[in-house]
């Protein structure tokens, strides 16, 4: 599978910038993921969790409340408000999952969607 480079920032600095297989983002019309040569875009991220499969097959996890992505063939770049690593190497865990419950619920979002992704992080931290 062909990798693709993404890079995730924030107003305090870049927290991810690494080749992957797949990024799945929280879009303003619903979550959509994508692969390397995606068709050239921008849009809205709402309040989510995004995922991200690494190109050795893990998978990491981070929680945002808002922003934007921008999507070309090579490269795919989230500048967001505010992010929580939920999965992935380095992580508090039980810590990281009550700031992203904080962070979502603190976001300018419809109450369906942080309810949602409330829900992705409350499995997220099941499953680990």
């Amino acid at each position: 599978m062909e990798l693709m480079k993404l890079e995730i920032v924030t107003p305090n600095g870049v927290i991810f910038d690494s080749e992957v297989k797949q990024v799945t983002l929280p879009g303003s019309e619903g979550e959509f993921g994508v692969l390397a040569h995606h068709a050239t875009l921008v849009s809205l991220l709402e309040a989510g969790v995004i995922v991200i499969d690494k190109a050795d097959s893990s998978e990491v996890a981070v929680a945002i409340n808002s922003g934007y992505v921008k999507v070309d063939e090579e490269k795919t770049t989230c500048i967001v408000d505010g992010a929580v690593a939920l999965s992935g190497e380095d992580t508090d865990l039980a810590k990281a999952l009550e700031e992203a419950k904080a962070l979502l619920k603190s976001a300018e979002a419809s109450s369906t969607a942080i309810a949602t992704a409330v829900s992705k992080v409350e499995q997220i931290g099941k499953s680990l």
